[in-house]
Formats: C-alpha cells, structure tokens, sequence
C-alpha cells in the first residue's frame, strides 16, 4: 500500500511539472510570436568631389634604347601639355616603364614554327587624382590633343568617388531606421496593438548606383564609379515586440 501511495504521488508531482513545462513552452512561444519585423530605406542623392583618371602612352623600336628616348621624350611632352591644362605636377603620377618584346610567330615553307623578334614596346601610364572634377573631365575628353603632338596616347576612362560618404551613410541609417519604426507604429496601430520594446536590428550593405539606371543590387553591395552623379542607398530591418 505505501508502495502505491508513494508511486502515485511521485506520478502526481511529475505530472504538475509537466504542466509547468507545458504552460512555460506555450507562453514563449506566443511571447515570440508577437513581434512585428519590418524594412526601412534610406537614401540619398550626390555628386561625386573626387575624380581619378589615367592614361598610356607607347613607344615601339627595335633599338631598346631608342624606344626608351622617344619614351621619355613623349613623358616630358606629357607633363608640360597637362600643366598648360591646370594640373599640378604633384598630382600626375607616372608608373614605372614597362618593357615587352614583340614576337611574330609563323609557320616556314616546311610548316615549322617560327619565331621572328618584331622590337621592343615600351610603355608607360600616367595618373591623376583630383578634386577639381570638372577640369580633369573635360581633360579626359579632349585628349586628341596629346595624339596630335605625336604621341600614342590612349585615355581610360575617369572614375568618380565622393570623399564624405561617411556622413552620407550615417544620415541614410537614421533614415532608413526613421522609416523602419515608422512602418512598426501604423502596421501596430491598423492592428489594434501597441508597439513594444526593440529587439532586433539588422543593418543591410550599402548600394550605390547612377540615378535612374538600371544597374543590379549585389549581395556584398554596389559601388559604382562610372557616374560623376550617385544615388546610394541603405536599409535597416527593425524587430519589435508588440504588446
């Protein structure tokens, strides 16, 4: 008898426990269930302040030495052009002299391969960084100017970057997180709930393209440089509780 009585009040305390685990799994899990998650934007529109650009020129002879001459003959034609256009010469940065020797291949009358020496290519790249965008723009487009001197020249063309991009994005975040708690207090309110307490936030990559155009967003964000105008963009996912 004591043996029962003892099994059957060990069976009771169990199944209280149980109760307790059960009633503690469903509060949490409808504790978990109100919570209201949403995306806000940030954007904003701006003008590049930074423009880089660069451009080659070459020279080709069998002699090294004469392609080196004419090389650095054409570096100083170079430098003297741009600084008639503005350009300080501590802003012109000229790589070091690249050397490649030109081969022909071919086939003889027998049908070996052949291997004939075509001379030397020398060449050499010069680079500019500068904040006077307009100037070093119309620069880039006008460079049959230097091909006129006699030189081959061949211009890349210019990337544009924006120099106060951290602020930018600070005021995109406070934006995009405006907007996001924004979207929390109506989707609360058109429920009949009372927005709770903050529990998550989650910052997306920044996105930066030309306005208006039809480039893609990527997972690790874009960053374009093309476009001397940019539109960048940002968004925050904000988690709430919902009373």
């Amino acid at each position: 008898m004591n043996r029962n009585l003892i099994g059957i009040a060990i069976a009771a305390v169990g199944f209280v426990i149980g109760l307790a685990f059960l009633g503690s799994a469903i509060k949490n899990r409808n504790k978990a269930d109100n919570t209201i998650s949403v995306t806000g934007l940030g954007s904003n529109k701006f003008t590049s302040d930074l423009i880089a650009w660069s451009g080659n020129f070459s020279r080709n002879s069998f002699e090294l030495k004469s392609a080196y001459d004419e090389l650095a003959n054409d570096k100083k034609v170079i430098e003297n052009y741009l600084i008639s256009k503005g350009i300080a010469k501590d802003q012109m940065v000229f790589s070091a002299v690249d050397i490649q020797k030109q081969i022909n291949y071919g086939t003889d009358a027998n049908g070996r391969s052949t291997q004939t020496f075509a001379g030397y290519q020398l060449s050499q790249k010069v680079s500019i960084d500068s904040k006077d965008v307009a100037k070093v723009e119309n620069l880039s487009r006008n460079i049959t100017e230097i091909i006129n001197l006699g030189i081959e020249f061949t211009s890349s063309p210019p990337n544009y970057f924006y120099t106060k991009l951290g602020s930018v994005k600070q005021q995109m975040i406070a934006d995009a997180t405006k907007d996001a708690k924004q979207r929390a207090e109506k989707i609360a309110e058109n429920s009949g709930a009372k927005l709770g307490n903050l529990k998550k936030a989650t910052m997306g990559v920044t996105q930066i393209t030309a306005p208006n155009s039809t480039e893609e967003y990527s997972y690790g964000g874009t960053f374009n440089t093309s476009s001397k105008d940019k539109e960048a963009s940002i968004t925050i996912k904000l988690e709430y509780e919902v009373n």
